[in-house]
């Protein structure tokens, strides 16, 4: 028999950007997260992260942000009291008891949900995408993000990740129709046809009609897909009817019920899955089997998260058989394991013990009990914010 929730811990770290990383309606910087331990008292612990950000949240009000203050209160608050004493492996008696607590708040519910797939795992000797169904694929593609940067900046981190082996780069646009249509130009031009591009206007296009014109004038450069150009599940549906590029939806599409309506309204081609926005792998699981059972395709994306949330992502595009598309995860790689790369790399510095292996352009997934690779509990105590600061 499986022990039960004994313990549970959060943390405020702040990790170092490698460079600002900036997309449409982001008014803070990424990094700056809640960690969860949980532990069963045998001296066994499971990690989580809520990569909480204020900004973030679904159209027209339907999901809210939420703050790392927000996420640790929800956790300590209401949803350490409703699963203490919960059994390993009754993962969806821990859903229905975090729902039970307060409704909504899926990037805290997720950070628990994450920790305790990481301790049952553990407890079980078995990698944690056993839990969710088995192993789909042992490599997963990595897409590089680009931020809202300058032009010429944009170009030569691109053509330097190019190099170095990346095959698919999402450029971050919705700002201006005219900057947008000649970065796709000036970075198609420096990394060559046999990369895939991407852009992504976090439902930045004021209308239809106008992200419908700039999208068009990024064609002829080769778009792999178009992601989420305007705000509304109906409104995306418009721009998906009149532009040949696939629409992908992301800011439209948190949960299960989400993708049914994309489903009905014929919106999307595509649908960007998240462990954080539905609430949990357990939740994701459920928003890939709807999409699988459509014939809509997926990949994986989320918040940049730190390596600590981001084995649940790498987790997440191993075990859903939906998710064939490449997948903005990053590369979490602990300072000292670095040696130049920067493709996939968003921070300075990393909370693993080890560093994510990338391989021409692929992270490898590893097979270790848990989430994967072991969290460097010396990395967390000196990026820990003080309380006083949180």
């Amino acid at each position: 028999m499986l022990a039960s929730i004994a313990t549970l811990e959060t943390l405020l770290v702040h990790l170092p950007t490698r460079r600002v990383h900036k997309w449409t309606g982001l008014t803070e910087p990424i990094g700056r997260y809640v960690l969860v331990k949980l532990g069963d008292g045998s001296g066994r612990f499971g990690w989580g992260e809520s990569p909480a950000l204020k900004d973030w949240g679904g159209e027209f009000g339907r999901y809210f942000g939420e703050s790392p203050a927000i996420a640790r209160l929800v956790i300590e608050r209401y949803l350490l009291p409703a699963i203490k004493g919960h059994p390993l492996g009754d993962f969806a008696g821990l859903h229905r008891r975090m729902d039970a607590a307060i409704k909504g708040y899926p990037y805290a519910k997720s950070a628990v949900d994450f920790a305790y797939y990481d301790l049952t795992a553990q407890a079980l000797g078995v990698p944690a995408y056993t839990l969710l169904g088995g192993l789909a694929r042992s490599r997963v593609p990595v897409t590089h993000s680009i931020g809202l940067l300058a032009i010429d900046e944009a170009v030569a981190e691109c053509a330097r990740v190019a190099a170095e082996g990346i095959r698919t780069i999402k450029i971050k646009v919705g700002q201006d129709p005219k900057r947008d249509i000649e970065i796709v130009r000036a970075i198609r031009e420096a990394v060559g046809p046999a990369v895939d591009l991407c852009v992504d206007a976090n439902e930045g296009y004021a209308t239809p009609g106008e992200a419908i014109r700039t999208i068009r004038a990024m064609e002829p450069y080769g778009l792999k897909y178009a992601e989420q150009p305007v705000m509304g599940i109906e409104r995306i549906a418009e721009v998906s009817r009149a532009i040949d590029t696939p629409v992908m939806a992301d800011e439209s599409a948190w949960n299960a019920h989400d993708v049914i309506q994309i489903i009905e309204r014929r919106a999307a081609e595509i649908v960007s899955i998240y462990t954080t926005k539905p609430g949990g792998l357990y939740r994701a699981m459920e928003v890939a089997a709807v999409c699988s059972a459509a014939g809509i395709i997926c990949n994986v994306n989320g918040s940049v998260e730190t390596g600590v949330g981001n084995r649940a992502n790498l987790t997440l595009a191993a075990a859903a058989p939906a998710v064939t598309l490449s997948n903005v995860i990053p590369v979490s790689t602990p300072a000292e394991a670095n040696t130049g790369q920067i493709g996939g790399i968003y921070y300075k510095d990393d909370l693993l013990v080890e560093p994510m292996r990338l391989v021409d352009g692929f992270i490898e997934v590893p097979t270790t009990p848990g989430l994967g690779t072991a969290v460097d509990e010396a990395k967390i105590a000196h990026y820990r914010v003080p309380e006083s600061e949180a």
